[in-house]
C-alpha cells in the first residue's frame, strides 16, 4: 500500500472518531429522551441515557435555578423539572447581558447553547425575552435540522467509513461534505438568525424594527448586549473539516503517484 493511502486512512479515521465522541454517540444515545419527559414516559428513559448525559454535561453551564443535588446528574434534573438540555457538543453560544439581569445573580448573562440535535443553557428564559420584543420561540426554527440532524450524521458517518475502506473516486466526493461542515453550519445558523430578527410579531411589549441578530462578536438589541460565539463542538467540526482534507489531499497524492 501506499503510504499516503496509509496516512488517508489514518486522517479520515481520526476524523470518524471526532464526529463520533462529539456528535453522533450523545445524539443516538439521547434520541428521543426529551420527548419522554415531555410525555411524562420517563421510566422508559433507560441507565445507559442517563449515564451518557451525566458523562457529557460535566463542565457544562448549570442553570442558577437548578439545585445542586441535580447538578450533572439527568434522573434528578427531570425530577426537580429543571432546565434540560441535550446531549450532544454545543456548536454556538450566545449570551444576553440587561439591567434586570444583575451580574450577581446572572454571571454569564443569560446564555443559549445551540446543537445539532437542540439545545441547552437557559431556554426557557430566552424564549421569555424573545418574546419580549416580538421574537417566536426558538423552537420554530431549524425544525428540519434537528430532526434529520441524527440521520444525516449516521450518513455522514457511513460515507467516511466507505472512503476508508474503498478508492472509488465517489467516495472522495463525499468527504467534501465533512469538509464544509463548518461552513454549512455558520450558513445555516446566519439564515435562521436573519429570519427570526424579521419576522417580528405584534404581541411584543417592547417594538423594535426588523434587525439582523449578530452572528459573531458582540451586539445590542434595545436593551440587551448580545454576546454571540463559537463553543467546543464548533471547533471540533473544525477539526474533523481539518482532518478530511488532509485525507483528500492525501489520497489524491497516493491515486497520482500510483497512477506514474
Amino acid at each position: 500500500m501506499h503510504p499516503s493511502f496509509l496516512k488517508s486512512k489514518i486522517f479520515a479515521t481520526i476524523a470518524l472518531l471526532i464526529l463520533t465522541f462529539s456528535f453522533t454517540f450523545p445524539m443516538i444515545a439521547f434520541h428521543g429522551t426529551l420527548n419522554k419527559v415531555h410525555d411524562d414516559r420517563v421510566d422508559e428513559i433507560s441507565p445507559f441515557t442517563a449515564k451518557v448525559w451525566n458523562l457529557y454535561s460535566k463542565g457544562r453551564y448549570i442553570s442558577t435555578t437548578t439545585p445542586e443535588v441535580a447538578h450533572n446528574d439527568l434522573m434528578q434534573m427531570i425530577e426537580t423539572s429543571s432546565e434540560l438540555g441535550v446531549a450532544s457538543l454545543p456548536l454556538w453560544a450566545v449570551s444576553l447581558e440587561a439591567p434586570n439581569y444583575p451580574k450577581e445573580a446572572f454571571p454569564e448573562g443569560i446564555p443559549v447553547f445551540f446543537h445539532f440535535d437542540g439545545y441547552s443553557g437557559e431556554v426557557h428564559e430566552m424564549n421569555t425575552i424573545n418574546h419580549y420584543v416580538g421574537m417566536d420561540p426558538m423552537w420554530v426554527g431549524g425544525k428540519l435540522e434537528r430532526e434529520i440532524g441524527i440521520y444525516a450524521l449516521l450518513a455522514l458517518s457511513l460515507a467516511i467509513v466507505y472512503f476508508i475502506a474503498y478508492n472509488a473516486k465517489i467516495f472522495t466526493y463525499f468527504m467534501l461534505i465533512p469538509v464544509s461542515l463548518p461552513f454549512l453550519f455558520i450558513a445555516d445558523y446566519s439564515y435562521w438568525l436573519y429570519w427570526f430578527g424579521h419576522n417580528l410579531h405584534d404581541w411584543g411589549a417592547f417594538k423594535i424594527k426588523p434587525f439582523m441578530p449578530t452572528v459573531f462578536g458582540d451586539g445590542k438589541i434595545a436593551q440587551f448586549v448580545t454576546h454571540s460565539y463559537p463553543t467546543i463542538g464548533f471547533y471540533m467540526i473544525l477539526l474533523i473539516a481539518l482532518f478530511s482534507l488532509l485525507a483528500i489531499m492525501a489520497k489524491q497524492k497516493a491515486v497520482k503517484e500510483s497512477s506514474e
